[in-house]
């Protein structure tokens, strides 16, 4: 494993991010496996909140399917960047900061996420819905 994500593994456990992963893996009762680049995969978890493909916390990638695609792992695996960098906890409420102005300012949570757009909102399966002030009559 290359140095950065050995240095990405060890600050998501140290700022609690990768435990608190664990433990919502466990009460969603996902089945966990590594992953590529030191990312723990925890597929079939059973709760529909959050509503995304999969969501990531800590080096703790979580899905309600059985299976992921590279992109899709690919795009995770930037957020588990982002929890290294936002030294862990304080990830959440500037998530969900970041995901309300989005919301005011196209109507999608994740169009102008900052975290979500530099996650690359592509690899994300998410669209890049227009500001609401640039879109012409008769868009919703």
């Amino acid at each position: 494993m290359e140095r950065r994500f050995r240095f990405r593994r060890t600050a998501n456990f140290i700022n609690l991010a990768t435990p608190l992963g664990l433990l919502i893996s466990f009460i969603g009762g996902a089945t966990r496996q590594s992953g590529p680049d030191g990312l723990i995969l925890a597929f079939g978890y059973r709760y529909r909140f959050p509503i995304a493909g999969a969501f990531t916390v800590g080096n703790v990638v979580l899905t309600r399917r059985h299976a992921l695609d590279e992109r899709l792992i690919r795009h995770e695996a930037r957020h588990a960047t982002q929890w290294a960098w936002c030294v862990g906890l304080p990830m959440l409420p500037l998530y969900l900061l970041s995901m309300a102005v989005s919301v005011v300012i196209c109507g999608h949570q994740a169009s102008y996420n900052v975290f979500e757009r530099l996650a690359d909102l592509d690899d994300g399966g998410y669209p890049r819905a227009p500001l609401r002030w640039r879109r012409t009559k008769g868009m919703p």
